[in-house]
């Protein structure tokens, strides 16, 4: 499985309203593509809230590389305009792919 990964740091003037549009807007629209079985969003904590930004991690799981590399092909470029038209000069980005190796690990204790 692939953990596609946007780190994002958003202005603390408009972080809240950005939150609200990630989840009632971008996000449905990034899942409506059909390329990702899930999504979360993590808010970075002990964040410096005196750099005037609070820092969001949004993940997305999918299948497999090719599915992803589709994505970014076909659909990112466009959803990604829509971000910066609403948000231009208030937010900066990077983006991450992550291939999961392990779930739920448990540390057993050796007896």
């Amino acid at each position: 499985m692939i953990l596609y990964n946007v780190t994002v740091s958003i202005d603390n003037t408009v972080a809240a309203e950005w939150l609200q549009w990630m989840k009632e807007v971008h996000i449905p629209e990034v899942m409506g593509t059909g390329y990702f079985l899930g999504n979360q969003i993590c808010r970075v904590m002990g964040d410096d809230e005196d750099s005037g930004g609070t820092t969001y991690a949004v993940q997305y799981t999918c299948r497999s590389v090719e599915d992803l590399q589709e994505y970014q092909r076909d659909h990112s470029p466009a959803l990604q305009q829509k971000v910066n038209d609403r948000y231009a000069g208030r937010y900066a980005s990077f983006r991450t792919m992550l291939e999961v190796v392990g779930v739920n690990v448990e540390r057993k204790d050796q007896e």
